[in-house]
């Protein structure tokens, strides 16, 4: 029983199974269609090659922390660090969406709820993180 937990390797498991795949979801969509992706928050980028590199390029960092994130969900040795780097993708998401608000106001109702979900999944990738056994 890792961490002292009952089904403690399962709730892992899960957690990373939903933060990968979000995050392939998400990663998928801004790097192969950034337009209709920020068209859902009513977001228009335009044509501009740049601006278009420039979103597109985390849309595969973020397919890239997926394919790590979910080869924890499987490899029950690969456990810890697919939890740090869940718990820092979602965590400075979700951060960073909050200092946004501060700095610049409040956004769609639907970015204040992505900032709610990444949190909540960053601050539990932190409360698996602790509760792991020392290795």
């Amino acid at each position: 029983m890792e961490g002292g937990y009952p089904n403690c390797l399962m709730m892992n498991r899960i957690l990373l199974s939903v933060s990968g795949v979000l995050l392939l979801l998400v990663g998928t969509a801004t790097l192969l269609q950034p337009h209709a992706f920020f068209a859902t928050e009513g977001i228009t980028l335009g044509n501009d090659p740049g601006l278009l590199s420039e979103i597109r390029a985390p849309g595969g960092l973020l397919i890239g922390c997926a394919i790590a994130i979910l080869l924890g969900a499987f490899r029950q040795s690969m456990t810890q660090t697919p939890l740090i780097l869940s718990a820092i993708v979602y965590g400075s998401f979700g951060l960073s969406r909050l200092l946004s608000m501060g700095l610049d106001g409040l956004p769609s109702s639907s970015l204040i709820a992505a900032a709610v979900v990444e949190l909540a999944i960053g601050g539990l990738c932190v409360v698996f993180l602790l509760r792991l056994k020392p290795v």
